[in-house]
C-alpha cells in the first residue's frame, strides 16, 4: 500500500483546479473522485446528495457520483436520513470514522460492493454549505487505527468544503438528474415513489393536467399504481377540498352497477326500500375515479357516455334530471383499441375518456425504482408488523432486480411483506423471497449436465407429453410433434419409453 503524500498541498491544488473554472458537478466529479482515490489510496470514493422531498415525506441520500463502483452499485446506494453511517453523518453533520467495518453494526454495505470476508475501514464526512448539510463524501481504505485515519478524515473535510459551492449550485436547480440532462424534475406526488425517467414523465403529465378539469384516462398493467395517480390528480386540482369517490367497476355485478353509479329512487326495483344517491352524486364538486372502465357492459357504456356528454344523469326509477359537476378520472388495464375493433367497447365513449391519456410503466421498465420501492415497503411493514428489518442482503437485491415482475408494484409489495415476516435476523435474505424469484444459483438448481444432456431431457419430456395427450398413439403423437412416424419410433426407443403404458383403458 502506497503511503499518503508527505504534503497534501500539491494534491489538493490539483483537486481544486477544476473547481476554479466551473461549478458544473458533471464536469468535475469524475476526475476529482478519481484523483482523490489514486493520490491518497482511497477506494470507492462516493458523493451522496440529499434529495429534498415534499413536506412531510422526509429526505433521501442518493449516490450522485462515485469512483470504483459499478452503475448497479451506485443505484443501490440510497439511505434514509439517519440510516446507517452515511445517513447519520448527513443527519448529525459530524464526520464518522469506522476503523473496521465488521465491528460496527451501523455499517450497512447498501451498495453491496464489498467482498465477503475482506476487512475495510470506512470514512464519511458531511458536505456542508452555510451550516446546511447537502450531502456526504465517503471512502474505504484498508483497516487502521482511528489515529492513523484522522489525517485522511481532515483531507475529506477539506475536499467536501471545496465541493460545497458546486453542490449548492446543483441543489438550487432542484434535482437536475445526474448526467446533466437539462431541465428541472417535475415535483413527485407525495404518495408515489420512483426517480426513473419513465416515472419522471408520469410526474410531468400529472403536474400539467392536475390543475384543470380535463378528463384523464390512466393506461397500464394491473398493479402499476393507477389509483395513486388518481389521488395525485385530485390533490393537485382545484377540487382537492371536494370528495374523491373511487369505483372499481370490475368488482360490481352488472345488475347493480347502474344503481351504484347513478343512484335509484324508492321502489325502482325489488329491494329498493329508499332513495339512494349514486357515486356520481356523491362526488359532486370533486373527482370520481372509475377503475377498470374497460369492464363496463355496453348498456352501461351508453349511460356513462351521456353523463360525459351532457353532464347530467337520472336516477333509476326517476325522470328528474340531475346536473353533475365532477372531474372524471378513468383507468383500465385492457386494450381498449382492440375492444373497439371487436365491438365490445364504444368508440364514442373511448374518445370522451381518452382526452388526456397517461401511461403507467410496468415495473420491469423502471427497474431503477425497485430498490426505492423495496426499502419503502420494508419500512411500512416494519411499522405494521412491529418488526425491525434493517436491510436487504446483496443476493436478495440481485434477485429483486433480475425478476421481471408480471404483477408489478403490487407483487413487489407482497414479496417484501412475506420476507419481513419470515426473517429472523432483521435482514432479508434471498431464501426469504418467493420461489418465483429464486435464481438457479441461489436455489442450487442450475443445470447438472452439458448441452446435449439438457436437450435430451427436453426431448424426452416432449415425447412423454405427446404420448400422454394421444393415449399412447404413436402416429397421432408424431403428427403433434411434426415428425415422421419413423423418427418418432427411433426417439421413443432411444429414450426407453413404453408407449403402451399411456394407452387409455376402456
Amino acid at each position: 500500500m502506497a503511503p499518503p503524500p508527505t504534503s497534501p498541498l500539491p494534491a489538493l491544488r490539483a483537486l481544486a483546479e477544476p473547481l476554479t473554472s466551473t461549478l458544473d458537478l458533471d464536469e468535475v466529479l469524475g476526475p476529482l473522485l478519481r484523483a482523490l482515490s489514486e493520490r491518497f489510496d482511497l477506494r470507492r470514493v462516493a458523493l451522496c446528495l440529499v434529495q429534498r422531498e415534499e413536506e412531510g415525506a422526509g429526505e433521501t441520500l442518493c449516490i450522485e457520483a462515485a469512483h470504483g463502483l459499478t452503475p448497479a452499485e451506485v443505484r443501490r446506494g440510497r439511505y434514509a436520513m439517519g440510516e446507517g453511517i452515511v445517513g447519520r453523518v448527513a443527519a448529525s453533520g459530524e464526520a464518522q470514522v469506522v476503523p473496521r467495518i465488521s465491528e460496527d453494526p451501523r455499517f450497512l454495505d447498501r451498495t453491496g460492493a464489498l467482498d465477503e470476508g475482506v476487512e475495510r475501514a470506512f470514512l464519511c464526512v458531511p458536505v456542508r454549505v452555510g451550516g446546511q448539510v447537502l450531502g456526504t463524501l465517503s471512502a474505504y481504505r484498508e483497516p487502521a487505527p482511528a489515529a492513523v485515519l484522522a489525517p485522511l478524515v481532515d483531507l475529506l473535510v477539506v475536499v467536501a468544503a471545496m465541493l460545497g459551492p458546486a453542490v449548492a449550485e446543483r441543489a438550487s436547480r432542484r434535482g437536475r438528474p445526474a448526467g446533466g440532462a437539462g431541465g428541472a424534475e417535475a415535483p413527485r406526488p407525495t404518495a408515489m415513489i420512483g426517480t426513473s425517467r419513465a416515472m419522471q414523465r408520469v410526474y410531468e403529465l400529472v403536474a400539467q393536467v392536475a390543475p384543470s378539469n380535463t378528463t384523464v384516462l390512466l393506461r397500464g398493467e394491473s398493479g402499476t399504481g393507477k389509483e395513486l395517480v388518481a389521488d395525485a390528480l385530485h390533490q393537485g386540482s382545484n377540487r382537492a377540498q371536494g370528495p374523491l369517490v373511487k369505483v372499481n367497476l370490475a368488482a360490481l355485478p352488472d345488475s347493480l352497477i347502474e344503481s351504484e353509479l347513478f343512484g335509484h329512487e324508492r321502489g325502482a326495483f325489488t329491494g329498493a326500500l329508499q332513495a339512494r344517491k349514486g357515486r356520481f352524486e356523491l362526488a359532486q364538486g370533486g373527482t370520481i375515479f372509475l377503475d377498470e372502465v374497460g369492464d363496463l357492459s355496453p348498456p352501461t357504456q351508453i349511460k356513462l357516455l351521456r353523463v360525459l356528454q351532457q353532464r347530467t344523469l337520472e336516477r333509476l326509477g326517476s325522470n328528474r334530471t340531475i346536473d353533475v359537476d365532477v372531474r372524471i378520472v378513468a383507468a383500465t388495464s385492457r386494450d381498449l383499441e382492440a375492444m373497439i375493433d371487436a365491438g365490445t367497447f364504444r368508440k364514442d365513449l373511448y374518445y370522451r375518456l381518452n382526452v388526456f391519456p397517461i401511461h403507467l410503466p410496468p415495473l420491469r421498465e423502471r427497474k431503477a425504482d425497485i430498490l426505492l420501492l423495496a426499502d419503502h415497503f420494508v419500512l411500512s411493514f416494519n411499522r405494521l408488523h412491529g418488526r425491525q428489518v434493517k436491510r436487504i442482503s446483496t443476493p436478495a437485491i440481485d434477485m429483486l432486480t433480475a425478476y421481471h415482475w408480471p404483477g408489478n408494484v403490487r407483487e413487489l409489495e407482497n414479496c417484501i411483506e412475506r420476507a419481513v415476516l419470515l426473517t429472523r435476523d432483521d435482514v432479508i435474505h434471498g431464501h426469504h423471497l418467493p420461489p418465483s424469484l429464486q435464481t438457479a444459483e441461489a436455489s442450487g438448481t442450475g443445470p447438472t449436465g452439458g448441452l446435449q444432456a439438457q436437450l435430451d431431457a427436453v426431448e424426452r419430456e416432449m415425447l412423454l407429453d405427446a404420448l400422454k395427450s394421444t393415449g399412447g398413439n404413436m402416429a397421432a403423437a408424431a403428427r403433434m410433434l411434426e415428425v415422421t412416424e419413423r423418427v418418432m419410433g427411433l426417439r421413443v426407443v432411444r429414450h426407453g419409453i413404453e408407449p403402451a403404458r399411456f394407452k387409455r383403458r376402456q
